[in-house]
């Protein structure tokens, strides 16, 4: 009896430990790298983006429009933009996704500091507080957030494995949590495509919900790896090439919908709904896959919470000082037409009104001149007329 007890124990031991992913641990050590890897990784793609769009700014009307491509500041950047890259992707492997995700406000405040320094034309002393204020005061707010991030963020650690991925990926919370992200993500896919609904927030709903899905996969992928170089081979898993190929296809397809926000909103607005609505998906999405939160205190989690308010404030204001892109119109320079005559102010081409006139580029309103451009017609016969200038003729023949 005591055999079978024994046995019977010894079998549920075996099946919690099959079914449950290998003991989490705590290290304040991995936190700290994961942290800074990703602070050091934003910082660099945020100098990358802007050495690239000096390059394009310094050669902005030449004849050559892939000059830049010659320069060594856009490579500079672009060489910035990989490096920075590749250390985002290594935080993953350190510290939750939880705590990771938020850190990208970091590049907000770079590029905001760099913009100001670098790319913005001169300010004189004392339109510079009026003017940069709220960046200033976006920034001071951001790195308080990302302290309180850092500080109180979750600490939960395990190793990547194959095994621990496969087990959290068929858990009943992700399951259920993965049918709500689709239901959502096709009613709003439906509304944007067949309604025609464009609004900002659905398109920036779209790209969340695809990067949620999108940091799980990073996460998997970059611990997977850094388990193989300890020694512990996961290339071999399925799932690695599972994730990779899901990493990709979603990457692919934030982009695309970003694009189209580009080109409808004002790309500043987009920065920080994007940082908002992503940053939060994602959190959540480390919460219920990875279970980022699951040892942490009430202390923990309030502190946490009021550190991405406070970030999301503190980017919302370093976009909302940015000034708004004005779309580009066209106009006929007459002066670079010989032999017209064209209408100046000053020695600048205008481009003449002429109010009510549809020609555009014209000289002068046509409107008026039917009667010059109306095409020349035959003169028409009646019948009576014919009649009687045949009779006419018949009687001076006889």
């Amino acid at each position: 009896m005591e055999k079978a007890t024994i046995s019977s124990i010894q079998m549920e031991e075996l099946l919690t430990t099959e079914e449950t992913p290998t003991e989490n641990y705590f290290s304040y050590k991995d936190n700290l790298i994961g942290s800074l890897l990703a602070i050091f990784g934003h910082l660099i793609i945020s100098i990358g983006l802007n050495l690239q769009k000096y390059s394009h700014i310094r050669l902005a009307g030449t004849k050559d429009p892939r000059s830049y491509f010659k320069t060594k500041t856009w490579w500079l950047g672009l060489f910035l933009v990989i490096v920075g890259e590749i250390a985002v992707f290594s935080s993953y492997a350190f510290a939750p996704l939880s705590l990771i995700v938020p850190l990208s406000a970091v590049s907000n405040i770079a590029s905001s500091i760099i913009g100001i320094i670098f790319i913005k034309e001169k300010w004189k002393p004392k339109e510079f507080l009026r003017h940069y204020i709220l960046s200033f005061l976006g920034c001071g707010l951001a790195v308080i957030g990302t302290y309180l991030l850092i500080t109180f963020g979750p600490n939960s650690h395990e190793k990547m494995t194959g095994e621990n991925i496969v087990i959290h990926l068929v858990s009943w919370p992700f399951l259920l949590y993965m049918l709500v992200e689709i239901l959502a993500f096709c009613s709003l896919l439906y509304y944007y495509k067949q309604k025609n609904a464009n609004y900002l927030l659905i398109i920036l709903m779209l790209v969340a919900l695809l990067g949620s899905t999108t940091v799980i996969a990073v996460k998997a992928l970059a611990g997977m790896i850094i388990v193989s170089i300890q020694g512990t081979m996961q290339l071999g898993y399925p799932i690695f090439y599972i994730m990779f190929v899901c990493m990709v296809a979603t990457s692919i397809a934030q982009a695309s919908y970003l694009s189209q926000a580009s080109q409808l909103y004002d790309s500043a607005l987009i920065a920080s709904v994007n940082y908002i609505l992503s940053t939060t998906l994602a959190i959540s999405a480390g919460a219920v896959f990875y279970v980022d939160f699951r040892h942490e205190d009430v202390l923990h989690l309030c502190m946490f919470a009021l550190g991405c308010l406070i970030a999301f404030l503190g980017v919302f204001l370093i976009t909302r000082n940015r000034k708004k892109t004005k779309a580009f119109e066209p106009y006929v320079a007459f002066n670079s037409m010989p032999g017209v005559i064209s209408m100046h102010d000053n020695g600048s081409a205008v481009q003449p009104d002429f109010g009510s006139s549809f020609s555009y580029g014209a000289l002068q309103s046509n409107d008026s001149l039917s009667e010059v451009y109306t095409p020349a017609t035959l003169p028409v016969v009646s019948e009576e007329a014919a009649s009687a200038y045949n009779a006419l003729e018949h009687n001076k023949s006889e």
